[in-house]
């Protein structure tokens, strides 16, 4: 059995952070297990990739869920990252924090620590903006993040045009002191290629001596001895099983999916469900899986009177354009993510934050595989896509074991549009699109509303559409949340497992609740704040 000081599980968003911080100062021996291979692919890397990425099984996991009757019965397909970096390395690149409320919502929930002002310090300490430092950015941290604005498609002017013609008040930095309004996305991109975590910490700490790194593993088990985990298991591509040893902690970082199925396989859990699959009980823990949360988005396409990006990427001599550019000068379309303009609105007054993320993309892929994102072969007209997410859904889910086989994969239930609140916020999301459709300038560009179409006009038919189109925006997180309560939640506020020694989990399923927007950020920032506890404790 081989040893090491930590074993972190999980070497996507937040592993490939934990480890590289846990082994900066030489003192640490740290062993890091990812079950997919190197992110060194040209479509990980190259930005507009990722449309190849969404369902390639050599670097996805491409979970199903399961039906969801207020889904129209719809399995939803969930695309997750099996590579270093994770699913930072297949996302669209959206560099969203979230709006400061929520963390001082993590922190009244009983986590202190986790205010915004308190965590504010790890964003800027993990980010490398291009618009340079200030009270609420950092610019030289390990992650490159670019503002988009100068190479963003011009048709992105009309959607914020229309955006401030309707009341909403311009953003020139979602980051900063507010995020309200519309605005340029930041894209985690840097001289037209990726950023990740596996880019900007791990490559780098992979030069030390200290940190060890195997590809292509499968960790199957959390060793313990009584309550406290003493080492993992794991198996490689020959199918032999591998323990280490964790002399001081097992770390999990393998994300809302796979870190409570790991934990449940390995007997911590609700009891109940492990000995109905014969799982000795290590801790009888009821949220491991539980307040599963994720947003859900709802799209509207049109037909546009002016050229968008399919009239770029669509025709062969308009991708060969693209493709010299990107060559010689690292710029243009595939030089960064489709979700290029956007902004967190309210959808009606009286609301104390903005509860609806909105989406624009100056381009459309109606025609595509189920499961495919052609973002290089989009529609053969000139269109856009229009897309509103609410921010904090109050509908939970689970992720429960479909067997005691720990290479199966997870049973996903998200419980979608649970709640009345939930369907409620996507109808007025809906209605708001159609609102910035309506508005001029970008009404004047607008030749026709090709999804839902203009028959779907009341709140019946609106739902209706929702409940047959709107898909899910890959954002999971919750499913071993952070809490005081270990009958509530899984982790303390500094990421230990209740009741268990020498085992943290570090990654998105310990959000005590969803952020306001896209999630690759803020687990960044808890990564940066997990391995500082780690790094503290090894001194007390």
């Amino acid at each position: 059995m081989t040893s090491y000081d930590y074993v972190v599980v999980g070497g996507g968003t937040a592993g490939c952070v934990v480890a590289a911080r846990l082994t900066q100062s030489g003192r640490h021996r740290v062993l890091l297990v990812e079950a997919g291979g190197s992110d060194e692919r040209f479509f990980v890397r190259l930005p507009i990739g990722y449309g190849k990425c969404f369902y390639d099984p050599a670097v996805n996991w491409r979970y199903r869920t399961e039906p969801e009757a207020t889904l129209a019965g719809r399995s939803g397909y969930w695309p997750r990252g099996k590579v270093l970096g994770g699913s930072g390395s297949i996302n669209a690149m959206v560099y969203v924090r979230g709006h400061p409320r929520d963390f001082d919502d993590w922190a009244a929930l009983g986590n202190p620590g986790w205010d915004y002002a308190s965590v504010l310090p790890f964003f800027r300490r993990l980010e490398r903006a291009d618009r340079g430092a200030s009270a609420w950015r950092g610019d030289d941290g390990p992650l490159a993040v670019t503002d988009v604005e100068r190479e963003a498609h011009p048709l992105c002017r009309a959607f914020l045009a229309a955006g401030e013609a309707i009341g909403m008040p311009r953003n020139a930095d979602f980051n900063g002191a507010t995020p309200e309004g519309v605005g340029y996305f930041e894209n985690t991109v840097h001289q037209g290629r990726r950023t990740s975590s596996a880019t900007a910490y791990l490559a780098p700490a992979r030069r030390r001596a200290n940190l060890t790194v195997v590809t292509d593993a499968r960790a199957t088990r959390i060793e313990f001895d009584g309550t406290r985990a003493t080492a993992v298991t794991y198996v490689g591509r020959d199918g032999v099983p591998v323990t280490a040893r964790a002399a001081r902690e097992v770390v999990l970082c393998a994300g809302s999916l796979e870190t409570p199925k790991l934990l449940l396989v390995s007997g911590v859990g609700p009891a109940a469900q492990l000995q109905d699959l014969a799982i000795a009980v290590v801790a009888d823990r009821p949220a491991v899986g539980a307040h599963l949360q994720d947003h859900l988005c709802i799209d509207y396409l049109y037909r546009s009177r002016v050229p968008t990006l399919n009239d770029v990427l669509r025709p062969w001599w308009g991708r060969l354009r693209a493709g010299v550019r990107y060559v010689t000068a690292r710029r243009g379309p595939l030089a960064m993510s489709v979700n290029q303009a956007g902004g967190f609105v309210r959808s009606h007054e009286g609301l104390d934050r903005p509860n609806v993320e909105l989406y624009f993309s100056p381009l459309s892929y109606t025609r595509a595989e189920p499961g495919v994102r052609k973002l290089m072969s989009p529609d053969p007209f000139p269109g856009f896509l229009l897309s509103a997410q609410p921010c904090r859904p109050t509908s939970r889910g689970r992720v429960r074991l479909r067997s005691a086989d720990p290479l199966a994969a997870p049973l996903i239930e998200p419980n979608s549009l649970a709640t009345e609140h939930d369907l409620d916020e996507l109808v007025e999301g809906a209605r708001l699109l159609r609102r910035l459709a309506a508005a001029p300038p970008l009404a004047d560009v607008i030749a026709a509303e090709m999804a839902p179409g203009p028959l779907v006009q009341d709140r019946e038919a609106i739902v209706a559409d929702i409940r047959a189109r709107a898909s899910t925006v890959f954002h999971p997180v919750g499913t071993c949340r952070m809490g005081p309560d270990a009958d509530t939640a899984v982790v303390d506020a500094r990421l230990r497992a209740h009741g268990l020694a020498g085992l943290r989990i570090v990654d998105a399923s310990i959000f005590p609740t969803v952020t306001s927007g896209n999630t690759n950020a803020p687990t960044l920032m808890v990564a940066e704040r997990g391995a500082e506890f780690i790094l503290e404790d090894a001194l007390a």
